[in-house]
């Protein structure tokens, strides 16, 4: 697929540039995905797809793992008022453990594609973060830290981490030793030390190295 995306798209610095290259394909509804929570003992793996509408500014959405907290929620709010068309997948930790973090990420992305096209209709490319193409019949082209390359991926990247925060944040409420509101489920010093005093939470990743040794 990278046949498509000609010299004059690739002169050009701007994080939309792949976008622009392939509505002048004739492709019409162009998605970036993305997921948040590969790394952490805990929670879901999320994932969410977004398609950016043509007119907006798209220099704005950078990757969510470069921005704070509220610069993420101030993106996300705007990506709502813009008229963004948004799909939100998630996976739990239970699946995570049974197809592994790999085949949960691109299982994740499916469902935020799927989610997407329920509500707004139909996909025909997407952009992926990543090496990895999502398993759905729709055109698509996976791009290596595509955050920086594409503002749809970085857009899909700030979604999934401001949903999966929150959900992460509900978990603290009723598991609230492992202190989920501060490190979201990350291997942190803190949360590695409540493991072990308290051993695994049923959103545990059972099969991660610093849980499975406590199960």
């Amino acid at each position: 697929m990278e046949g498509i995306l000609s010299d004059t798209a690739m002169q050009s610095e701007h994080n939309f540039r792949f976008e622009r290259a392939l509505y002048t394909q004739g492709f019409v509804r162009i998605a970036g995905t993305d997921e948040a929570g590969r790394g952490p003992l805990a929670g879901p793996v999320v994932a969410a797809s977004v398609v950016l509408p043509q007119d907006c500014d798209h220099s704005v959405f950078l990757d969510s793992k470069k921005i704070t907290h509220k610069h993420r929620l101030r993106l996300y709010r705007l990506l709502r008022d813009i008229g963004a068309f948004i799909g939100i997948g998630i996976v739990s930790a239970k699946v995570i453990d049974s197809i592994n973090i790999l085949q949960a990420s691109l299982l994740a992305m499916k469902h935020a594609v799927e989610d997407m096209e329920h509500s707004s209709g139909k996909t025909d490319f997407i952009l992926v973060d990543g090496t990895f193409r999502i398993p759905v019949s729709v055109e698509q082209l996976a791009l290596i830290k595509g955050e920086s390359k594409s503002a749809s991926i970085a857009a899909a990247s700030i979604v999934a981490k401001v949903e999966r925060d929150a959900l992460m944040d509900a978990l603290d409420l009723h598991y609230p030793c492992y202190k989920f509101c501060r490190n979201k489920g990350y291997p942190t010093r803190d949360h590695r030390q409540a493991i072990v005093r308290y051993g695994p939470c049923p959103d545990h990743r059972k099969t991660f190295k610093g849980v499975k040794e406590f199960v």
